[in-house]
């Protein structure tokens, strides 16, 4: 098929290069503009600008998509893809390819329309998502399903895992429904059982003791690695990157023991992979004596 794809997360990397790879004409990628990252500020291209350039694919990153309704229509595409561009799609350009645009969506909707669904399943306790294939409209996430199929969700996954689970779904999806379009009748979504996914921010990054050991646990895995869940311990910031729920009981915030056991309101949480302020990420059973913080410090 002729189309143009829109994407700018590792997440879209996966979908991108299974329509390349099945012979697809993909006649433009959209993508972010590069942006400045990390210490030194240095501009980097996005994942999927990374991609696209590899594959020889022309590329193009606009600020906005306002006026990209004539570009777009020269193009004669049949169909436009987007995953996890990070921009609202303009409703004049909806209707400008011939099957529309289909969305590569991370949950089973109608359940966490919105930014961050794996981040937000993972953080809620859901034991179950999934990947919905969608033909977009005007709505956030609420047009109709071409398809929709469902991944457990791991005591061990963070984000990440699961994102990267959830992305090679998706691209398997995507590859198929492309391989004949027409033949997808889209479903609508229920309008029963709608939440939202709001995007992450940092002020909920920072982990209150006083919840159970459950809620902390899905809250660090569910922030891993980005943004990361943190506390302080004698004014140091710590990052918690994975966990799991323990049976110890102590005051909340309390070092039980050199497992790295942490009480909470109910129960504690172990900590299997942690990074301090300036460090590298570390596991627990990797620790040196030196690193490890003794039963009775206190996080806040």
């Amino acid at each position: 098929m002729k189309l143009l794809f829109m994407g700018s997360a590792q997440f879209a990397v996966p979908t991108l290069e299974a329509i390349a790879r099945d012979g697809h004409d993909i006649r433009r990628v959209y993508t972010q503009p590069p942006r400045a990252k990390g210490r030194g500020h240095a501009v980097h291209p996005t994942p999927v600008g990374l991609a696209a350039e590899a594959l020889g694919l022309p590329v193009c990153w606009p600020n906005t998509l306002s006026d990209e309704t004539a570009s777009v229509r020269q193009l004669g595409v049949e169909v436009a893809v987007v995953v996890a561009y990070g921009h609202i799609i303009p409703e004049s350009l909806l209707n400008v390819p011939e099957h529309g645009f289909v969305n590569v969506h991370p949950s089973l909707l109608p359940r966490w329309r919105g930014a961050a669904p794996v981040q937000r399943a993972i953080i809620a306790g859901d034991n179950r998502t999934g990947v919905c294939i969608i033909k977009m409209d005007k709505r956030l996430d609420a047009g109709p399903i071409l398809e929709r199929r469902e991944e457990l969700i791991n005591p061990a996954d963070t984000g990440d895992s699961l994102s990267d689970r959830l992305a090679v779904l998706g691209a398997r999806m995507c590859a198929e429904i492309l391989g004949d379009l027409p033949k997808w009748i889209p479903m609508r979504q229920s309008e029963t059982g709608v939440t939202y996914a709001h995007k992450i921010s940092k002020t909920e990054s920072r982990i209150d003791w006083s919840r159970s050991a459950s809620q902390i646990d899905c809250q660090i895995r569910g922030l891993s690695r980005f943004p990361g869940a943190w506390s302080l311990v004698d004014g140091q910031r710590i990052k918690f990157l994975l966990s799991e729920v323990s049976a110890s009981t102590g005051p909340p915030g309390v070092v039980l023991n050199d497992r790295f056991e942490i009480a909470c309101g109910s129960g504690a949480v172990r900590i299997l992979r942690s990074q301090r302020a300036g460090g590298r990420v570390v596991n627990t059973n990797d620790m040196s004596p030196g690193m490890r913080l003794p039963p009775g410090a206190a996080f806040s």
